[in-house]
């Protein structure tokens, strides 16, 4: 199959500020160099097709081709320039079917990974960004330097509305007033039939109120408003707010990339937390992927204000610590530079508002101090089973999550701290460190 023969191996080209830069791991098939394959995805992912055609003309060719500007053999790396023109700015859908799109299911590749692209001022500025930020994020929920914390109510689904807001009344409240600063829905608790939303919210929102009088503190309530009819979606989100939610988490992936910018440019005030759901069939390796570090650029620039990262060096979720720091710098940093060991292109976010990265899954409080000292303060620390597991139970699981934070904080030993803080070291005999 021969594709229209245009040079697009350009190896002394020089990118131009406003080309959107891609990094591609790819494995040809027996029989198909590096280079063909490489010139085949550029050419796949912009204007050529699988054979010559009458209607392809110089200028065209000239003004539309990408570069291949750099392969590596060795790595299994291609780098491709794509001039802007390619594509209408505004419009991400648009622009990951070119160049995230076709290419993915080309047979003459064994493998292909999106490892990363570097998008330029031209189209970071068309998009919303996030409406609160790190800072507007902290300032809403009266959380200062110091990583938040929060809980998964548990089991994910199978409590009663009424269930669910006690649990997450003693989250909140925790042992002896020290309790977390946010509860959240689990990504697949939406309104079922033991525990519809309405409901749900309406209570849980009242323990909240309740939790609050009582510590004194601020309490969040992540409130998962996913569905897959928008008009129904921003019903809840309105419920939600009418009931003093700052809040509303969406499963950003199973949304899509539409709904989650709509609901952005909507412009409810109220912080996005974003669940990634899925993304492991979109992520994760080997085969043909696309990394979480595109997507995590992806959601910072459709409007997110948190986003779900796994953890560094603990929990159950793929991904080494490494990668999940290449995730969280290109979430919080203003600039990023090229990674080569993690096979990364840097950013330059041109103002635009940091995310806060999430550590969840499978964390409990005995990995608080090698995650805050990875990921740093401006994260959430999120457990479901390592607060609910707790033998002293939910009160006792939040305590202990707290004063985690605080020996992390203070620089202190876990196991020192623990010394005189009852509901630490009896996380620290269930789970260890």
């Amino acid at each position: 199959m021969q594709y229209e023969q245009i040079n697009y191996y350009d190896p002394d080209y020089k990118p131009a500020e406003s080309d959107v830069v891609c990094l591609y791991k790819y494995t040809p098939k027996q029989g198909v160099s590096y280079e063909e394959a490489a010139e085949q995805l550029a050419a796949e992912s912009s204007i050529g097709t699988w054979t010559k055609i009458s209607t392809m003309n110089e200028k065209i060719a000239h003004q539309l081709k990408p570069h291949v500007i750099s392969i590596d053999k060795e790595r299994e790396l291609a780098t491709i320039a794509y001039p802007i023109g390619l594509f209408e700015v505004s419009n991400m859908s648009g622009i990951l079917s070119s160049i995230c799109g076709n290419i993915l299911g080309m047979k003459i590749l064994e493998s292909l990974r999106v490892c990363d692209i570097r998008f330029p001022k031209d189209i970071i500025e068309k998009f919303p960004g996030p409406a609160h930020g790190i800072e507007g994020v902290r300032a809403i929920a009266d959380v200062h330097d110091r990583p938040f914390t929060g809980t998964i109510i548990k089991p994910k689904v199978g409590l009663t509305s009424e269930q669910h807001a006690k649990v997450g009344y003693q989250a909140w409240s925790g042992n002896e007033g020290e309790g977390l600063d946010i509860v959240k829905d689990d990504e697949n608790l939406t309104s079922q039939s033991f525990n519809d939303f309405d409901t749900r919210i309406k209570l849980t929102f009242k323990m909240r109120d309740k939790a609050e009088q009582e510590t004194g503190h601020k309490k969040i309530y992540l409130a998962n408003i996913t569905h897959s009819h928008f008009d129904e979606m921003m019903r809840r989100s309105d419920v939600v707010k009418k009931h003093g939610g700052e809040v509303c988490m969406l499963d950003v992936v199973t949304l899509g990339f539409s709904a989650v910018e709509t609901y952005r440019r909507k412009n409810t005030g109220q912080i996005i937390h974003a669940h990634r759901a899925m993304h492991g069939a979109i992520t994760r390796q080997p085969g043909f992927t696309i990394s979480m570090l595109v997507l995590a650029k992806v959601y910072r620039m459709l409007g997110v204000d948190l986003l779900h990262t796994g953890t560094a060096g603990a929990g159950k979720m793929e991904g080494g610590e490494k990668e999940t720091m290449v995730i969280v710098e290109a979430l919080e940093k203003d600039s990023v530079e090229p990674n080569k060991e993690m096979e990364t292109l840097g950013q330059e976010w041109y103002g635009m508002k940091p995310v806060v990265a999430v550590a969840s899954g499978g964390l409990y409080p005995g990995k608080i101090p090698h995650v805050v000292k990875a990921m740093g303060k401006d994260i959430v620390c999120q457990m479901g089973g390592g607060c609910h597991g707790h033998p002293g139970g939910t009160a006792m699981g939040a305590q202990a999550i707290m004063q985690a934070v605080h020996a992390a904080m203070s620089d202190t030993p876990l196991k020192e701290y623990a010394q005189s803080h009852k509901a630490l070291q009896e996380a620290l005999d269930t789970w260890g460190t």
